[in-house]
């Protein structure tokens, strides 16, 4: 594939004119240390200052990064006048309440990169979303499987009608997580935490669905209680598409001494062609670009196979600070806003309706 159908694709993030937004970032852990931060200043953004509830740590975090201000509060890094931008990087439990203090504070940020789930319910997510519309504050999710390499070439794909109409789409992940501690005792595990990156792809690719089904089990291997660990799903959309998540982070026995079968493949059939592709994450922290393959009637079969350095991890994460900053700039919508991230909270939420009731739910009872 030459390098000017490899453009085509769209398989890169469109950015911003200016790349030099003051970053304020929230949080110390490893995704900040080794996906946004290494990202942003790969992508020429300009982090600024760091927060985090460790100040020992926030100072090992840039200095390693190389960013020149480190705060004790958040309240600090709000009062920096060249913060534009706040970066969340906190459990999720936490992030709802320091949306607050953010959209709050008397100096006003223009805007907020929040990361997913935005928030565990959808009532709480609507009270976010509001509050930031009312600030006048630009808020974005930080849904980032939408900026895989191969998920957005999929995309450019389904918008330029290379596939026709879409008739199946499947995600299966088998894969065996890192439960983080916060991810304990919470609502639910594998819907907010992993399920949604396939869900949220799956209305990136088609839209909302009409109907939901879905079936849940608790994972073996996972110690702590939980409900929702291995997590089997469709979705039902008007049009007549279909598309399924198989999320299996039991995998086999892998971890246990058996062989293991680990990845995270999909493909997409329509009308007029067929592709298929593996998502790199789980080869983390090896920098494993995802893949892409597809053929169309129209090549009369051929498979084409487009190839790129990048990887989801960490190269995505500075796609969807991109697409704020170019809200920003334009004076719009981000392109994974909070309202429209909303959906992705319904879904999540039908999507534990359907499990637990064991029933088919209409997606629209989640949605108000």
């Amino acid at each position: 594939m030459s390098e000017t159908e490899l453009d085509a694709l769209g398989h890169l993030p469109d950015w911003p004119r200016r790349r030099d937004w003051g970053i304020g970032v929230v949080g110390a852990g490893f995704i900040v240390r080794d996906c946004h931060l290494v990202a942003y200043n790969e992508a020429g953004f300009r982090p600024l200052a760091i927060a985090s509830r460790t100040e020992s740590r926030a100072r090992e975090v840039a200095e390693l990064r190389g960013v020149p201000r480190v705060y004790s509060t958040v309240e600090a890094l709000l009062d920096d006048p060249e913060i534009e931008i706040v970066d969340l990087a906190v459990p999720p439990a936490e992030q709802p309440a320091l949306i607050r203090r953010v959209v709050g504070h008397p100096r006003k940020v223009r805007g907020i990169l929040a990361q997913k789930p935005l928030a565990f319910t959808s009532e709480e997510a609507r009270g976010l979303v509001s509050a930031c519309e009312a600030a006048g504050i630009a808020l974005q999710v930080n849904q980032n499987m939408r900026y895989d390499h191969s998920v957005r070439a999929l995309k450019s794909l389904l918008d330029r009608r290379v596939l026709g109409d879409p008739v199946l789409a499947t995600i299966e992940l088998r894969a065996i997580p890192h439960w983080m501690p916060w991810a304990r005792d919470g609502r639910s595990l594998a819907t907010f935490i992993m399920s949604i990156h396939h869900l949220d792809t799956f209305r990136y690719w088609l839209g909302d669905p009409e109907r939901v089904l879905a079936s849940t089990r608790p994972d073996p291997r996972t110690t702590f209680a939980h409900a929702d660990g291995i997590n089997l799903t469709i979705l039902e959309f008007a049009d007549g598409a279909r598309a399924s998540s198989w999320d299996d982070v039991w995998a086999g026995p892998a971890r246990e001494g058996a062989g293991a079968d680990l990845g995270v493949r999909w493909r997409f059939e329509g009308t007029e062609g067929l592709a298929t592709g593996t998502i790199g994450w789980p080869a983390w922290p090896v920098r494993q670009p995802s893949t892409l393959a597809y053929s169309t009637r129209a090549d009369d079969g051929a498979w084409r196979k487009p190839v790129w350095p990048q990887a989801w991890f960490p190269d995505a994460f500075a796609g969807t600070m991109s697409g704020l900053m170019r809200a920003i700039e334009n004076g719009g919508e981000p392109d994974i806003s909070g309202r429209d991230n909303l959906g992705t909270i319904a879904l999540c939420e039908a999507v534990l309706a359907a499990a637990t009731e064991h029933r088919v739910v209409r997606f629209a009872e989640f949605l108000s």
